[in-house]
């Protein structure tokens, strides 16, 4: 066998799960940390909201800054799912046609819950 003179380095990039692990590693993490703040948000509101009227939640809700904080909320929610989705069946399902079709499902899942979700939030927000 002919001894190579291409740095180990070289032969390695591009190859193996280096391409993508990290990224989607980070991915996770900063959607989970904003999830948490937006949770406590939602909370504290929904909280001061306990004994209010239907008109008032509606005010509340309709306010730019929750409205807005609503639609990053919906949208946290939605990638995080995706995300964690897509760890457990890559790492559950071996039947590489199964992986795909469920993988792209997922996906348009997601964008689908999104667009409703800011659907909605805008309903609400431009109805005040």
């Amino acid at each position: 066998m002919k001894p190579s003179m291409r740095n180990p380095l070289k032969r390695a990039r591009g190859m193996g799960s280096s391409q993508f692990g990290v990224g989607h590693w980070w991915q996770q993490r900063v959607t989970a940390v904003a999830l948490v703040v937006l949770v406590l948000w939602l909370v504290y509101t929904l909280l001061g909201l306990v004994h209010a009227d239907y008109a008032t939640a509606h005010a509340v809700m309709a306010r730019p800054f929750n409205a807005v904080l609503l639609i990053a909320f919906s949208m946290a929610v939605f990638w995080h799912a995706a995300l964690g989705l897509q760890v457990v069946i890559e790492d559950y399902v071996h039947t590489r046609w199964k992986e795909v079709l469920l993988l792209v499902l997922i996906k348009f899942a997601a964008v689908l819950g999104v667009l409703a979700s800011v659907l909605a939030v805008l309903r609400i927000a431009l109805a005040s």
